[in-house]
């Protein structure tokens, strides 16, 4: 497989480190509802995992739930979004974070993503956080503030090399209100203190004052404690690339001495009508949202996939109804398998591989298959490679099916137009449709 790496900006020959792939997912913040540009990432990282897979790799995965509320800001100010969630729901953050976990859960499996071998929770790794801190203090990376925890950032020379940062310029930008005991700009708390008064329901002792993880901590803390450093592949998000992943780097090498990941990989983001998601805007769209329009999850996986995880993509219901038009296309395709002998073109299969081992080129690989005759045999290994459900959203039919079409077509053939139209509506009900060829009856699925 080659992958075009974040890292080094060239697509690699992918090359593990052991017999076991080890990825890394940058998981959801459960403080509210994701909506479907969140979700468009995770299911190119299970392509990822099943591309993987299909090249004959073992692979151990991790994906984390924030849980452990971090500030509305990506520095070290703002809110807590859990507590800002729990405000708003008049629930306690502990019922916030389980219920928009389980929605998130219920979301994932509803697009048929591969199950990660392991689903961190951040609260369930604090102790395992604070002996990071002690560390991170131990090897010389930290400082002690009034309000936290911080990392040195000049004490890791390769700081803002993922990100190409400018951190002259970001000296020169600071704020008005800049932490004055910050050594840098660019310091980031891997443990708040919380103040006297302050409101903060999620709280642990630690250095004999309450306080609460940094939000990259977690990620580095569960990667250290659930893979080792360094990893295969770590995914997520290009908007994690400036601060989230950069400072991931810098606890990982301040923690083990070595680098963090391999290989990175960020999705771009979606849009919706050529609009940025935002509340403000009215289009942030949840999957409960296109189930109410008439769309499945699956016809939204199929949509994600047209595209490249590293292009721009602007989502729009034309463009939904299309996918889920192409979708149903290839279900047909595949009933049209049980009613002929039908026999793949030359090493089809390895054909679509070949360009999702291209940097996961899933829309090339949509193109061949559009364009290839494809047995039914061939169809169950690339519904496997994608994770549509094809094949058992199109099971074959009953034998109280064929009965029917057998009746509709002897009554075409005595010229009984009555009893066929009625045949015909019994068979729309059941949701089949039949096409009358040269080659006899033929029948689909309406949807």
């Amino acid at each position: 497989m080659k992958l075009y790496n974040t890292l080094t900006k060239q697509l690699d020959d992918f090359k593990p480190i052991s017999d076991v792939v080890k990825i890394y997912t940058c998981g959801p913040t459960v403080y509210n509802y994701q909506h479907i540009g969140n979700y468009a990432s995770y299911i190119y990282w299970d392509l990822l995992v099943r591309t993987l897979k299909a090249d004959g790799f073992t692979i151990r995965r991790v994906l984390n739930l924030t849980d452990v509320g971090h500030l509305t800001s990506d520095g070290d100010e703002g809110e807590d979004k859990l507590e800002k969630g729990a405000a708003r729901e008049g629930k306690s953050v502990y019922e916030i974070a389980d219920m928009y976990s389980k929605d998130f859960l219920e979301n994932f499996r509803s697009l048929y993503l591969t199950e990660p071998d392991v689903i961190a929770k951040a609260t369930d790794y604090v102790e395992a956080d604070m002996k990071a801190v002690s560390k991170m203090t131990e090897n010389g990376f930290t400082y002690e503030t009034e309000d936290g925890i911080y990392y040195d950032t000049s004490k890791f020379e390769n700081y803002a090399d993922f990100a190409r940062l400018d951190l002259k310029g970001l000296q020169a930008g600071a704020r008005v209100g800049f932490n004055d005991e910050k050594h840098n700009v660019s310091d980031f708390a891997v443990w708040k203190f919380i103040k006297p008064g302050e409101k903060h329901a999620m709280r642990w002792d630690y250095l004999g004052r309450p306080g609460y993880p940094g939000w990259h901590l977690e990620c580095s803390t569960i990667i250290h404690e659930e893979l080792g450093e360094p990893i295969d592949i770590h995914t997520g998000g290009i908007d994690h690339i400036p601060i989230h992943h950069t400072n991931e780097i810098a606890q990982s090498f301040a923690l083990s001495g070595k680098p963090l990941a391999n290989y990175w990989l960020h999705a771009n983001f979606i849009t919706v009508d050529g609009e940025k998601i935002s509340k403000s805007l009215g289009n942030v769209y949840l999957l409960s949202d296109l189930k109410e329009r008439g769309f499945k999850p699956l016809d939204y996986k199929m949509w994600v996939l047209q595209g490249h995880f590293q292009g721009t993509r602007n989502f729009t219901f034309e463009s939904l109804e299309a996918a889920k038009a192409r979708r149903l296309n290839w279900r047909n395709r595949i009933a049209l398998c049980y009613q002929k002998d039908i026999k793949s073109d030359d090493n089809i299969y390895n054909k679509v591989l070949d360009a999702l081992n291209e940097n996961l080129n899933s829309a090339e690989a949509f193109a061949i298959i559009d364009g290839a005759t494809i047995s039914l045999e061939d169809w169950k290994k690339i519904d496997e490679l994608f994770g549509l459900n094809l094949i058992n959203e199109t099971p074959e039919i009953t034998e109280d099916i064929k009965r029917i079409i057998s009746s509709r077509e002897a009554a075409r053939l005595e010229k009984n137009w009555t009893k066929s139209d009625r045949l015909r509506d019994e068979l729309a009900i059941k949701n089949i449709a039949v096409k009358d060829t040269s080659d006899g009856s033929v029948w689909e699925y309406l949807a």
